[in-house]
């Protein structure tokens, strides 16, 4: 193992004294650290992170100048630990954060403020997402530096079967029949449903009504999930990719994935399966099966020539 992986895996304050100046003309930084701080938080971008707390640990080292003069066993010139501390616990109390990364760049944002600062590593791992520590470590320094980031190789595209569900195929008493079928396959299921029985208000204007219309079908996923618990409910790539790799069924709430896409559905949220077939392409989806729906109805790119099954079942 070389020595650059063994210090990407070593506590920070290996890092920390691995990369110190070598400049023999400039006096050396002492170093304080803090080792294994296990906070209960609630955190993440994952709807199942939310509304939960799970255990963060906290691996901090700063590196400090030293005091000109003794210490003399004083408390009050030093860099005090309990200010390590205190960044994490302001940073934790100013809001909730999806990201560790975020978290991490104010925490040691907050110790430089302090006058002694002039370096410090963050490591923050998550305990309790998986069989490991799933974490991100970061270097801030009083200068400014840029990081190199490692390419990411890409990983296989997981083609999932995206259902439309009706309203009436919501409200059959075959729903969990239906679903058990699905289910009885290994290929990964995300399930897109109508828009509400019900009238939709009007705003007038294009863009607030887009939002409107976005979150009335958010309403009916989450109504999806009350009637069948192994539906969960997600609103981004990063959680869908994680879901269908780990078995996950989930029901896609639209809104940040309309809202972000560079060239998203050309129609509007209203044209309910026209959207769910723009998000079918947009997971490169194996299968397209509409529930109590008629996809020829719909007015859209051939998507069969995109290697999308489109097949429906009527009630």
């Amino acid at each position: 193992m070389s020595n650059e992986i063994r210090l990407a895996f070593a506590h920070p304050s290996e890092r920390a004294e691995a990369t110190a100046s070598s400049d023999t003309s400039r006096k050396p930084l002492d170093r304080i650290s803090l080792r294994d701080h296990v906070v209960d938080v609630e955190i993440g971008a994952f709807q199942t992170e939310r509304g939960t707390t799970q255990r963060i640990c906290f691996n901090v080292v700063v590196e400090v100048l030293p005091v000109s003069a003794a210490v003399e066993d004083d408390v009050d010139r030093i860099l005090s630990y309990d200010k390590v501390t205190d960044a994490i616990a302001h940073e934790l109390a100013a809001e909730r954060l999806n990201l560790l990364e975020t978290l991490a760049a104010r925490v040691a944002d907050r110790v430089l403020l302090e006058p002694q600062a002039q370096r410090v590593f963050v490591r923050i791992e998550k305990l309790d997402r998986g069989p490991g520590a799933l974490g991100v470590e970061i270097v801030r320094s009083r200068t400014t530096h840029l990081v190199p980031v490692e390419e990411v190789q890409e990983e296989e595209v997981l083609q999932p079967r995206v259902v439309f569900l009706s309203n009436a195929a919501r409200a059959s008493q075959n729903l969990n029949g239906w679903i058990d079928q699905l289910l009885a396959s290994e290929i990964p299921l995300i399930f897109c449903v109508d828009a509400p029985d019900m009238d939709v208000v009007q705003t007038g204007q294009t863009m607030t009504q887009r939002r409107v219309d976005l979150l009335a079908l958010e309403q009916n996923a989450w109504m999806l999930a009350a009637q069948d618990n192994r539906c969960v409910v997600v609103d981004t790539r990063t959680e869908l990719d994680w879901a269908m790799k780990n078995g996950q069924t989930c029901v896609w709430a639209p809104s940040k994935i309309v809202l972000d896409a560079v060239e998203g559905p050309l129609g509007p949220p209203s044209d309910t399966l026209a959207l769910a077939l723009w998000f079918a392409q947009e997971m490169q989806a194996s299968e397209f099966l509409a529930i109590g729906a008629d996809t020829a109805q719909v007015s859209q790119p051939d998507f069969a020539v995109k290697g999308i099954e489109i097949t429906q079942k009527m009630l």
